[in-house]
């Protein structure tokens, strides 16, 4: 399925854009118009996104930061608006924390990793951004949670907690630029199918799908265009929502037909 957005003359900014949803979101945002800056730890990784986009034609920077250093994400803030003159959107993707496992059996410093990369990241990101935002008279943020921040999962407290407070932070954020042109909204994916899911194997991800009220794994492209719809002005009396991406998962824990038939 195609959909359409135009933002030529606008600058993207994407944290966390090495492969996956943040990748998709990349070339999404390009293939609209946008001059893209993808960032993440890896150059490599970014590097090769960002050939890809401007082997397609269209504009886009790689840039090494590291969520977790707010000198890092001040440095990539400044970087997009050096090299192309201002920021309209942000999409903050990075995610980070230890391997499931009840919460007292979680290693200490693999939880703090978590909440650095996940709160104290998405934090760092918007600083910056909002500040270079409210520059150019006003922007979108869109920050990655998970339907897992809205309701709980066993065994993931370090991503639990860290993607329930990026979605208190972005409600916050919400509030405090609601009067100067700046909406930021949370997009709460359920089952995608990433490099995780891919990794799982088919047996997993035919489980994961059964407990989607579609019946299906939702795929990056989903995720994307819901993130480009909240950094569009067709969502431009939006802020401060958790939209999820979930295939209905939210609306109730009810035993999709999927399941009760054995599909």
């Amino acid at each position: 399925m195609t959909v359409s957005f135009d933002f030529s003359g606008k600058v993207a900014l994407v944290v966390g854009a090495s492969r996956g949803i943040g990748a998709e979101a990349a070339r999404a945002f390009a293939r609209a118009g946008a001059a893209v800056v993808l960032a993440a730890r890896s150059q490599a990784a970014i590097a090769d996104v960002a050939g890809e986009i401007q082997a397609s034609g269209g504009r886009a920077l790689a840039v090494a930061a590291d969520v977790t250093d707010p000198a890092s994400m001040k440095a990539l803030v400044a970087r997009a608006v050096d090299q192309f003159g201002r920021l309209d959107a942000a999409f903050n993707n990075a995610t980070d924390g230890p391997r499931p496992a009840p919460l007292a059996e979680i290693d200490v410093d693999a939880f703090d990793l978590g909440i650095r990369t996940n709160i104290h990241g998405t934090f760092h990101g918007m600083k910056f951004q909002i500040a270079a935002m409210l520059d150019n008279g006003g922007g979108t943020i869109v920050n990655m949670a998970s339907t897992a921040g809205v309701e709980g999962v066993s065994s993931l407290a370090a991503y639990v907690a860290g993607k329930a407070g990026i979605i208190g932070l972005s409600r916050v954020a919400a509030l405090d630029y609601a009067d100067r042109n700046i909406r930021v909204n949370v997009v709460a994916p359920g089952p995608i199918l990433t490099h995780h899911l891919e990794a799982a194997g088919g047996d997993i991800q035919r489980m994961a799908a059964m407990a989607v009220p579609m019946g299906r794994l939702g795929s990056v492209t989903d995720v994307a265009h819901a993130v480009l719809w909240l950094s569009s002005p067709a969502s431009g009396f939006t802020s401060g929502a958790v939209l999820p991406v979930d295939g209905g998962q939210l609306t109730g824990r009810v035993i999709s037909s999927n399941v009760r038939r054995g599909a």
